[in-house]
């Protein structure tokens, strides 16, 4: 089987991430180099796991975090799909089944909110830890543009956390803001990946909560809190 440890290895996939990244940051985005790629490859992965899928999977979406953005390195415009056509040709080649191929680049292809969606569980883990890398971490080094809005509104959440209750069905992702920017302007940016996140989580006949600051954004009713059973998956301060 290959693995993650063999992908993040690859030399010709390693030249994708950082090609891609580097491209990105000349027009003006944030990072989407290794610290991104790392951080959805294991949201992913820890997703699917606590949501009770096989080792496999659960490697497979490490996998397809990992190599998701790949398609930077060709254009931002449908980088999805580009990627996609890029990884097949690349995993087939180094041997991985065609079934296990099939399920990571369709997770690639449909993780754009421009024409993505929920089709698998691999592909509705990647959406869930795709939208939800947003920390001030994600701004470039040295590069912090007060102007600009994403770079404004990341650089304002300070903590986030993505939790995930089995028992309950929830799926809650909660961030804190300081006033350097606002929860108006992170839905600016973000209401269209949080309605992608909510869809994804009803993949999983899960529910999708997000809280801004302490406040439950999209209220979901009802007992929305987590139980004692739920696992904080990811953490960011």
């Amino acid at each position: 089987m290959i693995t993650l440890s063999d992908i993040r290895k690859d030399p010709e996939i390693l030249q994708l991430v950082n090609s891609a990244n580097h491209i990105l940051s000349v027009i003006g985005y944030t990072d989407h180099g290794p610290r991104h790629v790392g951080y959805v490859s294991r949201v992913t992965a820890d997703v699917l796991k606590q949501l009770g899928y096989d080792d496999h999977m659960v490697e497979l979406g490490a996998i397809a975090g990992w190599v998701h953005d790949v398609g930077n390195a060709i254009n931002r415009e449908n980088h999805g799909v580009i990627g996609a056509q890029i990884m097949y040709q690349i995993l087939i080649s180094r041997g991985m089944p065609y079934e296990d191929v099939c399920k990571i680049v369709s997770a690639i292809g449909y993780h754009e909110e421009q024409n993505g969606r929920p089709v698998s569980a691999i592909s509705s883990a990647l959406i869930i830890a795709d939208k939800s890398d947003a920390h001030r971490t994600r701004v470039r080094r040295g590069r912090y543009d007060p102007t600009d809005i994403h770079d404004r509104v990341n650089y304002a959440i300070r903590s986030n956390a993505l939790i995930v209750d089995r028992e309950k069905k929830l799926i809650r992702y909660e961030i804190t803001m300081d006033d350097t920017s606002s929860i108006m302007e992170f839905l600016q940016i973000y209401l269209s990946r949080m309605r992608m996140s909510e869809a994804a989580a009803h993949f999983f006949d899960c529910r999708f909560q997000l809280v801004v600051n302490g406040m439950s954004v999209n209220n979901l009713g009802g007992d929305a809190a987590p139980s004692e059973s739920s696992v904080y998956i990811n953490t960011t301060e």
